[in-house]
């Protein structure tokens, strides 16, 4: 197992980190048993592991119940797990304020997160998405006392659009609160979305990207084809339909060249789909979850996986998307701009 820092931060987390999402059942995901979870925590932290990710809203709360148990059960110590949670769902049907960003119910789920995962602090603890109904400083400050409380050690968050992400990393350095590490987002092979505003931003900003759903769902996994309506996994038992998005039909295309990239490598589609994504900038480190015990030890081989040149190509090219405006523009004018730089230079030399 190889180790990154986490984001700008002096602390080195495992280039894949173990998603807990699938303990206990939600919306037709998951299905992992208390025993199955220890055996995936088990392995998982016998394979090198020392980041887990979970959050408050998975299974509303027993994801965290299940950790912190198997946790407990393998007499880990606390000091050595890099644990990671989430807050911002709704986690009470019949109170409209169980959600969201306030004051009020941060400080609840932080208690109730530590109560449920059996420590007293978090190491890594995120915000679960944008909240466009709380300002924006009453949120971020209750974060910065929770640091400053000892009861989290870093912040992250999810789901931000980049004007969010810039807006918030504004308000903590105007203010001196503590700054986000990292950001968690849906990002694979089937969807780069973020390569067009996100990455520059997070590189810019000394970032920690934590890719989420690497594998689309297990899309890339290769066991489901085109025109055939699954028989199980997540597109066929989700409440959530199929999530997470993404075009298929290029998904497929890209899937081809996987496929026979991995036979001849010896590899798994899903082994080289995670590979690919730890070649990115600023990825620190690769969410990946798994609803039985062969799916996982399959992913924890690709760290093994490696690609030439030519491979990252051929990768490069079936999987790039379409620049959307006004990015093209942008990168327009910084070749138009290296180009004059170097004729001047050329100029200058002659």
């Amino acid at each position: 197992m190889n180790y990154r820092p986490l984001g700008k931060t002096g602390l080195m987390v495992s280039e894949l980190c173990l998603g807990t999402m699938t303990f206990g059942e939600m919306f037709g995901i998951g299905g992992v048993t208390q025993d199955e979870a220890t055996q995936m925590v088990k392995n998982a932290w016998e394979a090198g592991i020392n980041f887990i990710d979970t959050a408050d809203l998975y299974t509303q709360g027993v994801s965290e119940i299940m950790l912190g148990k198997a946790l407990k059960d393998l007499t880990i110590p606390r000091h050595a797990i890099i644990l990671a949670t989430k807050a911002n769902g709704r986690m009470d049907a019949n109170d409209i304020n169980a959600q969201g960003q306030s004051r009020h119910h941060l400080v609840q789920a932080l208690e109730s997160s530590l109560r449920r995962l059996g420590t007293d602090y978090i190491d890594l603890y995120q915000v679960h998405g944008w909240d466009g109904t709380t300002p924006i400083e009453e949120s971020l400050e209750t974060l910065n006392d929770f640091v400053h409380a000892g009861k989290v050690r870093y912040l992250g968050l999810c789901n931000y659009a980049a004007w969010q992400v810039a807006t918030a990393l504004g308000v903590q350095k105007n203010k001196g609160l503590a700054r986000f590490v990292t950001i968690q987002m849906f990002y694979s092979l089937v969807n780069r979305d973020l390569e067009t505003e996100v990455v520059p931003l997070a590189k810019y900003e000394d970032l920690g990207i934590l890719p989420w759903s690497p594998l689309a769902g297990g899309f890339l996994s290769g066991k489901y084809k085109p025109g055939i309506e699954p028989a199980e996994g997540r597109f066929k038992t989700s409440a959530l339909g199929r999530f997470p998005f993404f075009d298929e039909s290029r998904g497929y295309k890209i899937l081809n060249v996987l496929q026979s990239m991995a036979e001849k490598k010896g590899a798994t589609t899903a082994q080289l789909s995670l590979a690919w994504l730890l070649t990115r900038p600023q990825v620190s480190s690769v969410i990946i979850g798994a609803k039985r015990i062969e799916q996982l030890t399959d992913n924890l081989k690709s760290g093994r996986v490696s690609f030439d040149d030519a491979e990252l190509a051929e990768l490069e090219q079936v999987s790039s998307q379409p620049i959307p405006y006004p990015q093209w523009m942008i990168n327009r004018q910084a070749d138009a701009k290296r180009m004059e730089c170097l004729r001047m230079t050329c100029h200058k030399g002659n």
